[in-house]
């Protein structure tokens, strides 16, 4: 995005000019003398073999700052397990698989539940704390990337520019997040356009000016599975173990660190990925529950910060963001019609009725159950009540 407009709560590090990937990857070789920099990649079996993937595996090969790559397998029987590692072990970096599925890690996670350290049902959140603890007890790396698996003409500059912030010895900088521009012939990002951000407004407008949706509003991306973060940030995090794990992410980050350490960073030209179903009629399947889970996630958190949301509150939020999501419509049509892409007004409609839908699930279901599944367990806790679990997680990754 060629612009450089700060807001001044937090730093935005913009893409200005033409890329020079070869002078950010020789710095980041530098810092990782000193900073060494992991890469997690969350994958799920479904992607094995896809031509996103495989792509992304083409240009990791030739990346040289990284200290170790960690790869989280969900979804996978046996044979999607062989063609995992597989479809790996052609990186020279010689990534650790995490077979999610498979018989030591299951056993490990029926142990933590046994400690009353239960990690949830298994999801993209949950893969991410698993592979975030091996980072951890290797003891390799002091920051981590992290991005998905399903990114289509995905480039080294994209990593390059992830890692850069917190990699590098003098910004100051604890936590990064990626944003950039997703379109293809039309305009993508349904849930953040459509479902988050004119949420986060419509909910101030109802309870005035709160800090944590300020904060959430400040980004351009909130949703974006692009970041990377200083291990000490990881220790002390919960996460959610569903979809709303980045936001449950970014709440964690704001309970735990500074403003003054945080930043965003343009890491793409243009970004596509996956397109999930819209499943207006199935709360359970594709961006329906992904609403869903994302929309649970922000009413427990504002809940835990003193927020009160009763079924008034949500009457009145639910007819706000139907105004909010209009005009958002409006603006997203004449986006289009300057850049000359395809608007389905149609489409949008039907989206924001379907994610109006899952707000009113979404409060049904805190209303029902206000704390709902619980967070996962930060590791600082984990390694209090198991000192010897990142040990057993190390060889089980070993023995899979």
């Amino acid at each position: 995005m060629s612009d450089f407009f700060q807001d001044g709560s937090l730093a935005t590090l913009h893409r200005l000019g033409a890329a020079d990937t070869g002078r950010l990857e020789r710095e980041l070789e530098e810092f990782s003398a000193a900073c060494p920099i992991a890469l997690v990649l969350p994958c799920h079996a479904d992607e094995l073999g896809t031509p996103a993937l495989r792509g992304m595996i083409r240009e990791l090969q030739g990346v040289r700052y990284l200290a170790e790559i960690v790869v989280g397998v969900d979804g996978a029987d046996a044979a999607a397990w062989r063609r995992a590692k597989k479809l790996f072990g052609v990186l020279p970096q010689r990534p650790a698989l995490i077979w999610n599925d498979g018989p030591q890690v299951t056993q490990l996670i029926r142990r933590l539940a046994a400690a009353d350290l239960d990690p949830g049902p298994s999801g993209k959140g949950r893969n991410l704390w698993t592979c975030f603890g091996y980072v951890l007890g290797n003891g390799r790396s002091r920051m981590v990337a992290a991005h998905d698996c399903d990114i289509h003409a995905y480039s080294r500059d994209l990593l390059a520019r992830l890692c850069y912030p917190v990699a590098h010895p003098h910004l100051g900088f604890d936590f990064c997040k990626g944003y950039s521009a997703r379109f293809t012939g039309r305009l993508n990002g349904r849930v953040m356009r459509l479902l988050f951000t004119p949420l986060i407004r419509a909910f101030q407008s109802v309870i005035g000016p709160h800090e944590f949706l300020t904060f959430l509003d400040t980004f351009r991306y909130p949703l974006s599975g692009e970041v990377s973060l200083d291990l000490d940030i990881i220790r002390r995090s919960r996460m959610p173990c569903d979809w709303g794990v980045e936001a449950g992410m970014l709440a964690e980050v704001f309970r735990v660190s500074s403003l003054k350490s945080l930043c965003q960073i343009d890491v793409a030209e243009r970004y596509d990925h996956k397109h999930r179903e819209l499943s207006p009629k199935d709360p359970r399947k594709g961006l329906n529950k992904m609403a869903c889970d994302i929309v649970k996630r922000l009413f427990r958190t504002l809940a835990g910060q003193g927020v009160k949301l009763d079924q008034g509150i949500f009457d009145t939020l639910l007819t706000a963001y139907v105004r909010k999501a209009g005009d958002t419509m409006r603006f997203c049509a004449a986006d289009a019609g300057v850049n000359g892409l395809a608007y389905d007004r149609h489409g949008e409609e039907l989206a924001v009725a379907t994610f109006a839908g899952s707000i009113r699930a979404a409060a049904r279901d805190y209303l029902l159950d206000p704390l709902g599944d619980p967070m996962i367990p930060d590791w600082n806790r984990v390694e209090a009540v198991l000192p010897d679990f990142l040990p057993e997680l190390l060889e089980a990754v070993r023995a899979g």
